[in-house]
C-alpha cells in the first residue's frame, strides 16, 4: 500500500516510481567495478579488490540508484 501511494504522490509531481529486485545484490557489489562478495553484516565498511573503500550502506545506495537509473533507462 506505501507503494501504490508513493507511486500516485510521484505521478502528480511528473515523477515516477521504479522498483528494483528485492534480491538485488546491492550490499554485495562493489559500485566502482561490479565486482560481488560475501560480506558478514557485522563488516561496516565495503573493501574491493579493486581498491574501492566505502560506507556499507552509501555503496549500497550508490548500487541502487545505479539499478534504478538502468531499470528507467530500459522501459
Amino acid at each position: 500500500m506505501f507503494t501504490t501511494f508513493l507511486a500516485y504522490k510521484l505521478k502528480e509531481q511528473g515523477k515516477q516510481l521504479v522498483k528494483i529486485d528485492k534480491w538485488f545484490p546491492s550490499t554485495k557489489k562493489c559500485s566502482c567495478c561490479g565486482k560481488e562478495k560475501e560480506m558478514p553484516l557485522s563488516e561496516r565498511v565495503y573493501k574491493c579488490s579493486c581498491g574501492f573503500v566505502l560506507d556499507r550502506d552509501h555503496n549500497s545506495a550508490i548500487n541502487i540508484k545505479n539499478e534504478g537509473l538502468r531499470l528507467l533507462a530500459l522501459s
